[in-house]
């Protein structure tokens, strides 16, 4: 029978196909005491091959997809299997306890576990402890005939359904196979629904149910644009469906026209459309869709991708490599953003209460001024290369912004000492404006910087008090509300006031009803993801800035809430697309 369920749309876009669960099953076994060791141990023996070849498969998969240092954890995993210490011992533990194989790898196991995790003075070793947790899965899901779900082994066409998807479940899905993905939990800025944007693939998230409700195989439809998940369609679904994806395809034809065009609108105004990254990988799409500059680099990823801290010659070659290969157009730098949900497994951070409201970003940079340099010098040394700006996160007073900018200009000196080349003539030293603080002091602000640039999930967040994560507060996730709106106003107006530019890097850059609002408050540039560069360049050139200051007015001084200022732009944009 047909079920619709609703969800966010995370992603654009349309798919069909069968369901793939991505969902943890069923582990639990009874103790068994057996009779029969060399049958019980053949059986063990079974499923440690079955694992193996299986962990073949992946890592294969693995190197092709993510390159050769992801894919060498899989190799970790194959040791341990192989390993006569850990497999030995669990046969032991048949042949002495008479216990069955399940019982036999689960004491052997917690035991491995405990004893990787007691070594508090080796890193390495206690983080063996996640490959033999990881290994265990694998061979109790063969014990138990359960198959274990693995994005990297689908080789056919499917629609994956998951609670969450995290970072490392995104980054193993195979594009040519996975055709979109619905969720239960999760919201637009969520990693999985920004991944799905880059990946251009359909997604919807926050579904609540979804994997309760769908079955593997079964059959699916995503619609990503109106947040709609179809299981069991019928003949009239799909056929509506279909002209739905052509009719959106045709309209994606026609943005792709743009790609060579500059971000003009009706009324002749030209603004700057420009991509978010996250490695120096991900220019290819910001080229591939026109941006017309890099409005976000997250330098964070660098930190996040290596085993110690990135030294300085390997920070110049990831931003001289971006600032090159935009051939002059401006590139915004952001500094380290650890903290909150990103974590270094190399740089502990303290437990706290309250990660987005803690020991972040800018405020681990001024405390580890180390760190912080040598990012510093990198950034310079690189910006002999482009036209780069360096934006500091999170900042919340003008004492901070002066300390890191007093900390540049040390760095600044001590390389004219060396002898060594900076750009001194373009380079442009801002701030990300996500602290309601900042936003209402903006007016002091930007007497000192050189830019603003808006990042709208956390600024909604700390304005709104409600954690972007969470699905009990989602509904307050509201980009539209007249409170956020008057915010960001408030700064643009500050801005423009002495002279220097905004830029959006949040998700509402690429928002189709923010960007009106947004063109109506004269932002000057629009950061998002990629794959909504050229979607956004289209609806600029249908409207004109004079009339959008009528809903700029209305939007931000009536008593009208998220949902009321979302109907009045879609109707306004209806009555006056040119």
């Amino acid at each position: 029978m047909t079920k619709t369920l609703k969800g966010i749309a995370a992603s654009d876009g349309f798919a069909h196909a069968p369901a793939y669960l991505l969902v943890e099953p069923d582990l639990s076994f009874k103790k068994v005491t057996i009779k029969d060791e060399a049958a019980e141990i053949k059986r063990l023996q079974a499923a440690i091959a079955q694992a193996d070849s299986e962990l073949t498969k992946i890592r294969d998969q693995a190197q092709q997809t993510l390159g050769e240092e992801e894919a060498q954890v899989f190799d970790a995993h194959k040791m341990i299997l192989a390993d006569p210490e850990f497999t030995g011992a669990i046969e032991q533990q048949v042949k002495d306890q008479k216990v069955n194989a399940e019982q036999a790898l689960h004491d052997v196991s917690t035991n491995f576990i405990a004893m990787f995790e007691a070594m508090t003075d080796n890193k390495y070793m206690q983080e063996r402890a996640a490959d033999v947790r990881d290994v265990t899965k694998r061979v109790m899901s063969h014990l138990l005939q359960v198959s274990l779900p693995n994005p990297a082994l689908i080789d056919h066409e499917v629609i994956i359904v998951a609670h969450d998807l995290t970072p490392s479940d995104t980054a193993q899905l195979n594009k040519k196979y996975v055709k979109a993905f619905v969720t239960d939990i999760g919201g637009r800025t969520a990693h999985s629904a920004i991944m799905a944007r880059s990946l251009e693939i359909p997604a919807i998230v926050g579904t609540d149910t979804i994997t309760q409700d769908v079955q593997n195989d079964q059959d699916m439809i995503v619609d990503g644009v109106n947040g709609e998940a179809v299981l069991e369609p019928a003949a009239a679904d799909i056929q509506h469906y279909q002209k739905l994806a052509e009719d959106y395809a045709q309209e994606k034809a026609e943005w792709a026209k743009l790609k060579t065009a500059a971000s003009v609108t009706a009324d002749g105004k030209h603004f700057d459309v420009a991509a978010n990254i996250g490695t120096p990988k991900d220019l290819v799409g910001a080229n591939d869709n026109g941006a017309e500059a890099i409005g976000l680099y997250r330098t964070e990823f660098l930190y996040m991708d290596s085993a110690e801290l990135p030294s300085e010659d390997d920070q110049f070659e990831a931003y001289k490599e971006v600032l090159e290969g935009m051939k002059g157009k401006p590139v915004v730098v952001r500094t380290m953003d650890i903290g909150g949900d990103k974590h270094l497994p190399y740089l502990p951070l303290p437990e706290e209460m309250n990660p987005f409201l803690g020991y972040r970003a800018i405020r681990i940079s001024l405390d580890r001024q180390d760190i912080f340099r040598t990012q510093l010098r990198a950034l310079l040394r690189a910006s002999a290369y482009g036209k780069l700006r360096i934006m500091f996160p999170m900042i919340a007073t003008l004492q901070e912004f002066r300390q890191a900018k007093g900390i540049l200009q040390e760095e600044m000196a001590k390389l004219k000492a060396e002898g060594i080349a900076y750009d001194e003539q373009e380079l442009q030293v801002g701030i990300m404006i996500e602290i309601p603080a900042a936003a209402v002091l903006a007016d002091q602000f930007a007497k000192e910087v050189d830019f603003f640039s808006i990042g709208t999930n956390d600024l909604i967040q700390y304005t709104m008090a409600a954690d972007r994560g969470n699905e009990h507060v989602s509904y307050l996730y509201q980009p539209y509300n007249p409170s956020i709106l008057r915010l960001i106003k408030n700064v643009i107006d500050a801005a423009h006031k002495e002279g220097k530019w905004v830029g959006m890097c949040g998700e509402a850059a690429g928002d189709s009803t923010m960007v009106p609002l947004l063109l109506g408050m004269g932002l000057d540039e629009y950061s998002m993801s990629a794959t909504s560069i050229l979607r956004v360049r289209s609806l600029m050139k249908h409207l004109d800035t004079q009339e959008l200051q009528d809903l700029v007015e209305q939007a931000t001084n009536v008593s009208l809430s998220n949902e009321e200022n979302e109907k009045l732009v879609a109707q306004f944009v209806k009555e006056h697309r040119h």
